[in-house]
């Protein structure tokens, strides 16, 4: 996926005003049931001492959380400004800015320069992305010992709402387009690559899942 019309849909999505009510659920509840399901896997797995290549990002709370469980270190990327700016300050806020390396654009284009991460999240990222394998490939290849991704399930019920939510993007006359990829096919490729999934929950929209090597 080139950063032209998808990226200029995060833009538009994430704005001022829906990255601060994020931010404003965050402080008050921590993170989302679902990541937070993926960040206590990481955690059980073992993290301590390992570095981090957080995917989109979103306001932060993958890192936050991981950083305060034992990660080394944090490359951030997302291709929101308005999520990056949140994620510096909340950050900052927390004393962990000079941990975290903060990168704003496209991994699949700037994954040539990120170094490899003992751990590499996805939380909810793919489902923004037409060209999933691509980035997820990318993702991979960057995954020294885990992979933990959230993503929606392939089912008829989150099709009918993720095209329900892609008409209302058109009348909106946004650029954004959400995306629901063949979970066989997500799990197929990351075997591809070596990994091994150690972990797995849902709930009735969206998967969680580690991939260890």
């Amino acid at each position: 996926m080139s950063c032209s019309c998808q990226c200029q849909g995060i833009e538009e999505l994430f704005d001022e005003r829906s990255v601060a009510k994020d931010v404003e659920g965050y402080r008050r509840n921590g993170p989302d049931s679902t990541t937070r399901w993926l960040i206590n896997a990481l955690s059980a797995a073992g993290v301590q001492g390992l570095s981090l290549l957080d995917i989109g990002g979103g306001v932060g709370a993958i890192q936050n959380e991981l950083l305060a469980a034992g990660v080394q270190s944090a490359s951030y990327v997302e291709a929101s400004t308005c999520y990056l700016q949140a994620a510096r300050e909340e950050a900052q806020r927390r004393g962990l800015a000079q941990r975290v390396t903060f990168w704003h654009g496209n991994f699949a284009e700037l994954a040539p320069q990120l170094a490899p991460a003992g751990v590499v999240t996805l939380d909810r990222v793919i489902c923004c992305y037409d060209d999933w394998e691509k980035l997820l490939r990318a993702a991979a290849e960057h995954a020294e010992s885990y992979l933990g991704l959230v993503y929606p399930r392939d089912t008829w019920w989150t099709h009918a709402e993720a095209a329900a939510e892609n008409i209302a993007y058109r009348l909106m006359h946004s650029h954004f387009h959400f995306y629901i990829h063949p979970a066989r096919d997500v799990d197929a490729l990351l075997r591809q690559q070596g990994l091994r999934r150690s972990f797995f929950r849902q709930n009735w929209y969206w998967q969680v899942a580690v991939y260890a090597r």
